[in-house]
């Protein structure tokens, strides 16, 4: 039983270390790889198709695509978007379904340090994680991870791999229908395609041009 909760100590201080050791560094440069590319490559028996790139040289389209699809309120929220959370709360009490409020923080801090796969225990260090991301990182640096760790297709990492395998272009030249369309993806990219989309993904596409459109001056303020 001492040696049990002696290896437990070890595997919370191991993790502990590689949270706080990762906050600090990955700030100032990108993660070599993360559980969540590894677990794919496992999973996909694919190869991994990375090539990281500083936000400058993602579309601006790209990065308003992804904010209207998957965090309106990224520029303003702590890393966690409380009334998202709220608003789930109140369609799961009205309508029996529970429907995602994670925030972009929130999937970074899962993708890098924690894994795929749903779970209380995750969504219980993915909280904290979320909320440490957005005090020591500015902004521009949670999405300009983000973009060079999600996931757009087996194996394919970041929106250099996915521009130039879904449109055979830099992910800075992406028009904004393209750019939507990799949004649309996102939610399950190894079942969708964004070359050959279907019709739910065109129409996902349409309702994220749309709010593209309407993203105002204040949800991109951070991006400036």
């Amino acid at each position: 039983m001492k040696f049990l909760f002696k290896l437990i100590k070890i595997i919370l201080f191991s993790l502990l270390f590689f949270w706080i050791g990762g906050l600090l560094l990955f700030r100032y440069f990108n993660p070599p790889i993360t559980p969540t590319m590894l677990i794919a490559v496992l999973e996909h028996r694919a190869g991994l198709d990375r090539r990281a790139l500083p936000l400058e040289r993602i579309s601006p389209l790209l990065q308003r695509a992804v904010i209207a699809s998957e965090d309106g309120r990224f520029c303003a929220h702590n890393g966690i978007d409380f009334d998202a959370v709220e608003d789930a709360v109140a369609d799961y009490e009205e309508r029996g379904k529970l429907r995602g409020a994670s925030t972009i923080s929130m999937q970074v801090a899962r993708n890098v340090f924690l894994w795929t796969g749903g779970g209380a225990g995750r969504k219980v260090l993915e909280a904290p994680l979320a909320l440490a991301l957005d005090a020591l990182w500015p902004k521009r640096r949670i999405l300009e991870i983000y973009f060079n760790i999600a996931e757009w297709g087996p194996g394919i990492f970041g929106a250099e791999a996915a521009a130039q395998y879904y449109f055979h272009r830099p992910a800075a030249a992406l028009s904004s229908i393209e750019a939507a369309r990799l949004a649309a993806i996102l939610p399950n990219p190894i079942l969708w395609d964004a070359a050959r989309p279907t019709s739910y993904i065109e129409r996902r596409t349409g309702i994220i041009q749309t709010r593209m459109l309407q993203l105002n001056r204040n949800q991109l303020a951070c991006l400036r």
